[in-house]
């Protein structure tokens, strides 16, 4: 099995476009959540909060593609150019057969689905409907999309596990190249926020509703006072390779996928399970090779659910005791969830770049979380190994192992 590296990252992310601005935004603990107006005089809804990306219209991308993209296949094009110009990667090399494309989201466009009912509905007729609009609605439409923007030729995969999407896609890609299958692999999630995801956690009394008059105080992952989701929107992309075939063409290596588990947990769609949480981490690291006690800190999932972070704290508590520092990027982007793994794990490389620990946002007080070493301010910390976690509905649970790679490794 051939060790498979990072070397390129593109962000789009409510604290803005590239890598940098995230890193920006969150190493000064900005929030990139607001009051929505598109979620008011929606009946029965009672969240008001999102985080949006802003000032990405993807005009640079030639109409002959951009017709068939929604915000969410824009966000990932120009995360996947930021990604492929960090990896100095030739446009050429795109279209070799070993070249793949691995990059989900939880669902088609809803904004263009609900564009298609609109017009299908009232006569029960599709005479206005154009005919890129499927393009659009299709569950595979960003990676699609971007390997005809991109001219890829090789795999095209388009997993979807609602939030554990960007993390799978990883894992998964990572796979391809390890087992020789692919050389290199594009792969991410990206989303585009929809009032039926925000109204979908409403349902299910996951989201935050508390805080609508104070945007920026929401969500509040691990505090006391978390009452739930602020779903949002994005994309992250990476570029992984082979590493000698990273170091055969000079390439600067951003970190190392280590490990990589994905299991599933049939005991309740909704609610996740301290046990099946703890397996999935254990099977992370077994795949690595990696003990507990090398884990330097732990990215959680902690979305600010009051189930979910309680499970999620059990978990780590039991699998890490109070070894790594612990923190969640939720409370400064809300969820941005099938794009939430590539976006986390291309901060959380950052932050091994940098020796800088980002502190969960909002955290006042927290009982849930007591046994856990959490992050409450940005801390200096040189580290080599770390952990990242999603978990989503239905029960998929995933997660990353990342290493820092050095020369004599």
């Amino acid at each position: 099995m051939r060790r498979v590296v990072v070397t390129g990252m593109g962000v789009v992310s409510p604290l803005g476009i590239g890598v940098e601005a995230l890193m920006e935004g969150l190493m000064a603990n900005r929030s990139g959540i607001s009051r929505l107006e598109v979620l008011e005089g929606i009946g029965g809804l009672r969240p008001r909060l999102g985080g949006v990306v802003k000032g990405c219209d993807g005009v640079h991308i030639p109409r002959k593609y951009r017709r068939s993209m929604t915000a969410m296949s824009i966000f990932a094009a120009v995360a996947a150019s930021e990604a492929l110009a960090q990896a100095g990667v030739d446009y050429e090399r795109l279209s070799h057969s070993r070249t793949g494309l691995c990059v989900g989201s939880t669902l088609g466009s809803a904004n263009a689905l609900q564009t298609f009912f609109e017009q299908y509905l009232p006569a029960t007729s599709i005479e206005s409907i154009r005919s890129t609009e499927f393009f659009k609605i299709m569950n595979h439409t960003c990676a699609a999309n971007l390997a005809q923007y991109l001219g890829v030729t090789g795999r095209v995969v388009a997993p979807s596990a609602a939030c554990c999407t960007g993390c799978q896609t990883v894992g998964l890609a990572a796979e391809f190249i390890a087992s020789g299958k692919q050389d290199l692999m594009l792969c991410g999630g990206a989303e585009e926020l929809h009032p039926l995801a925000v109204g979908t956690f409403d349902i299910l009394q996951a989201a935050s509703t508390g805080f609508n008059e104070n945007p920026e105080s929401s969500p509040r992952p691990f505090d006391d006072a978390r009452d739930g989701i602020v779903c949002a929107e994005g994309a992250g992309i990476l570029v992984l390779e082979a590493l000698d075939s990273a170091l055969a063409r000079g390439a600067t290596v951003l970190g190392e996928v280590a490990g990589f588990a994905s299991t599933a947990d049939p005991g309740n769609p909704a609610s996740p399970s301290p046990q099946a949480i703890a397996v999935c981490m254990r099977a992370a690291l077994d795949d690595a090779g990696i003990a507990p006690a090398d884990v330097s800190y732990v990215n959680a999932h902690a979305t600010g659910t009051v189930l979910g972070d309680a499970a999620e704290a059990e978990a780590i508590g039991e699998v890490f005791g109070a070894g790594p520092l612990v923190s969640s990027l939720k409370g400064h982007l809300g969820h941005t969830m099938a794009a939430s793994g590539t976006i986390e794990i291309a901060a959380c490389l950052e932050m091994m770049r940098s020796g800088v620990i980002v502190p969960t946002r909002n955290i006042l007080t927290s009982s849930c979380a007591c046994k856990l070493r959490l992050a409450l301010t940005a801390e200096r910390m040189s580290f080599t190994v770390c952990l990242k976690n999603n978990f989503a509905l239905g029960g998929v649970n995933t997660a990353i192992v990342l290493r820092k790679h050095n020369d004599e490794q």
